[in-house]
């Protein structure tokens, strides 16, 4: 498949790519526009067949959560659906959660990696998986009808709330699942939690854990999310390993919907390097299905060790949904982005960052792989992303002369490399990637395009 003809769906005026997200208290990110999101959801879910839903809602450790987590419930409530409050728990706690309860929806109050500033708000399906772009159009339509408004259910038909902020240890029972604990005897491992909702799990699985541990970024204050660790700052828990002279440690983001890893060197496995070691697992397993689904950000060696293996790789446009839909739609058992989002379709609904590390884990043991190999052996082709703030992602996409030079780039270099552009889903910037087994030609087309991207 060309990786650059891949085509990510048509822009949502308030939903990006992981649901709404914005400054909270400000923008599309306020409390007004936090309970009117809530009865939008609802009646969508009424329309839907559903005349009482139940919905899960969770949220991370941001300050802002409690907030917009007071307003999201009371829109619900006022529009009749009754909710299962979890406090402070993983997205895919979230997930878990959905199908645990036997919910028709969930809720998630976290802006993932984003700066402790940011929040959102994103919604689940009855099966714990996020929304299909459709879907949350039809619930963006909801906002703009008067229905909204007139829906005013009252007496017994107002929904009620429960709290069940201990589900937290039947999430960390549901993840140790995955793993035999007693393949951990005698590892060190460093637990990097980026002060998000893992710290409210990681401590309850390591004491379960036959191994040594060391949690850090685990003492939230609702300002530290993300800010000095977690996946967003690798350094600090490759840092961690070598002073601790540890074997693994393993970083997650806010929310703990996506998972890096850190050798014993301090050298990162990323999620394609994930990707290789589980794809081969399960397919020893039996339960690895037509292939492996990757984004167009994935690096092209991950490819060509996999085809080795016999093994086929789908491309998608980047956005766990994305992968999601194309693992359905090709019966794929594993999906995954280079960032650290993975699924697993044998033990999970939705990205999970502390279940696939768990399986990762498991599967370097069964496997017989050593994890301070991978980095070496992987030999990924030299890969650059660049960040660039834009005034205007779509005018910049849409550039006629931008896409000629772009083309002209792949022809030139003709499947040793490749230029791709796409726009964050969440935030005023163009991710520029540029692909390249001669460093210094990478380093002349970073230089060359992001200078044209900036000049439109």
């Amino acid at each position: 498949m060309d990786v650059n003809n891949v085509k990510a769906p048509r822009c949502r005026c308030l939903f990006g790519t992981d649901g709404v997200r914005d400054i909270a208290n400000r923008g599309s990110m306020t409390p007004e526009m936090a309970l009117r999101l809530g009865r939008a959801y609802v009646l969508f879910l009424i329309q839907r067949g559903t005349p009482r839903p139940r919905i899960v809602v969770g949220r991370d450790t941001r300050r802002s959560g409690k907030m917009l987590e007071s307003a999201l419930i009371a829109g619900m409530m006022s529009a009749g659906a009754d909710v299962v409050l979890l406090g402070v728990i993983p997205t895919p706690g979230v997930s878990y959660g959905v199908l645990f309860f036997k919910a028709q929806g969930g809720a998630v109050i976290s802006a993932s990696h984003n700066p402790p500033e940011y929040n959102g708000i994103k919604f689940l399906s009855a099966a714990g998986q996020k929304l299909k772009d459709s879907e949350e159009l039809e619930i963006e339509d909801y906002l703009g009808d008067d229905l909204i408004d007139d829906w005013r259910p009252s007496g017994a038909s107002i929904g009620e709330m429960t709290s069940e902020e201990g589900f937290s240890m039947m999430y960390a029972d549901h993840v140790l699942q995955v793993l035999d604990a007693d393949r951990l005897t005698g590892m060190k491992i460093v637990f990097d939690c980026a002060d998000g909702a893992a710290s409210a799990v990681i401590p309850l699985i390591t004491k379960k854990l036959e191994c040594r541990s060391l949690i850090i970024g685990a003492e939230p204050d609702g300002l530290n999310i993300n800010e000095k660790n977690g996946v967003m700052h690798m350094e600090t828990l490759s840092e961690a390993v070598k002073l601790n002279d540890a074997d693994i440690g393993i970083a997650y983001d806010g929310d703990a919907d996506r998972v890096l890893i850190v050798d014993r060197n301090g050298r990162v496995i990323n999620g394609d390097i994930v990707l290789w070691v589980l794809a081969r697992w399960l397919q020893r397993e039996g339960i690895l299905g037509s292939g492996v689904v990757a984004t167009v950000m994935s690096n092209g060696i991950l490819e060509s060790h996999l085809r080795k293996e016999g093994i086929q790789v789908f491309r998608c446009a980047v956005g766990d949904r994305y992968v999601l839909d194309m693992m359905k739609s090709t019966a794929s058992g594993l999906g995954g982005e280079q960032s650290g989002h993975i699924i697993i379709d044998h033990f999970v609904r939705t990205g999970d960052g502390l279940c696939t590390g768990f399986a990762f884990l498991r599967a370097c043991h069964e496997l017989g792989e050593l994890p301070e190999t991978l980095v070496d052996r992987f030999s990924a082709f030299p890969q650059k992303l660049t960040n660039i703030s834009v005034a205007d992602r779509e005018k910049v996409m849409q550039d006629s002369s931008l896409k000629n030079a772009i083309d002209a780039a792949n022809s030139d270099l003709n499947g040793s490399g490749r230029v791709f552009l796409r726009p964050s889903g969440t935030e005023p910037l163009i991710r520029l990637l540029v692909e390249c087994n001669d460093a210094k030609k990478l380093q002349l087309l970073t230089e060359k395009f992001t200078q044209m991207i900036r000049a439109v």
